[in-house]
């Protein structure tokens, strides 16, 4: 009989616990030889794309790349080469989510790709600004922004503003290394309403 009531007690408090699970946002932190930066991802607006962005951090994959293109007042990206400009193996392409009301607002992470939309794999931007025309206009896609950054905006910005050369044919490239050293997952925060 004990027994009946503790279970009857025990399945609302886990259903309720397992619904709130979902309205929970990941929280990154991307550790580099200049500072920390702190993420929160969306999967609620954009699924596969943090999936994806999570499927690298969980392999490692960002250790010991760069941000190997930084423009002051717009944007600096990174997770794609090593400090030696050799660009790393990835998985295959995702679905591009640019369509999820979020905008590439100053301090939104998003997916870097070609031309072609539907071509984003490991590289990511932090917006240094607003950079609406970033994002989709009518039938045409944009940049999928997943996350925002919740600490270490003020490095973001510093970090565009480096000096700068040109590096094994790629431009923007910062003079002294910004190195990836590790992205680690923290506690998932509350997702906002």
């Amino acid at each position: 009989m004990l027994k009946k009531i503790i279970v009857s007690l025990l399945i609302p408090y886990l259903l309720i616990t397992s619904a709130f699970a979902d309205d929970h946002n990941p929280i990154v932190i991307m550790q580099t030889n200049m500072g920390d930066i702190t993420l929160e991802l969306f999967p609620d607006k954009a699924p596969e794309t943090v999936k994806n962005f999570l499927g690298y951090v969980d392999d490692g994959y960002y250790e010991g790349t760069i941000f190997h293109r930084v423009i002051a007042g717009f944007m600096i990206q990174g997770g794609g080469f090593t400090e030696d400009m050799k660009k790393k193996e990835t998985k295959g392409a995702i679905q591009n989510e640019s369509k999820n009301g979020l905008s590439n607002s100053q301090g939104t992470i998003s997916m870097a790709r070609t031309s072609h939309p539907h071509s984003a794999t490991a590289q990511f931007f932090i917006n240094t600004v607003n950079n609406r025309n970033l994002d989709p206009r009518g039938n045409q896609f944009g940049y999928a922004v997943f996350g925002k950054v919740t600490k270490g905006m003020e490095l973001v910005i510093r970090l565009g503003r480096s000096p700068k050369t040109s590096k094994a044919g790629h431009r923007d490239v910062p003079k002294q290394a910004i190195i990836i050293e590790k992205v680690v997952r923290l506690d998932s925060v509350p997702a906002a309403k």
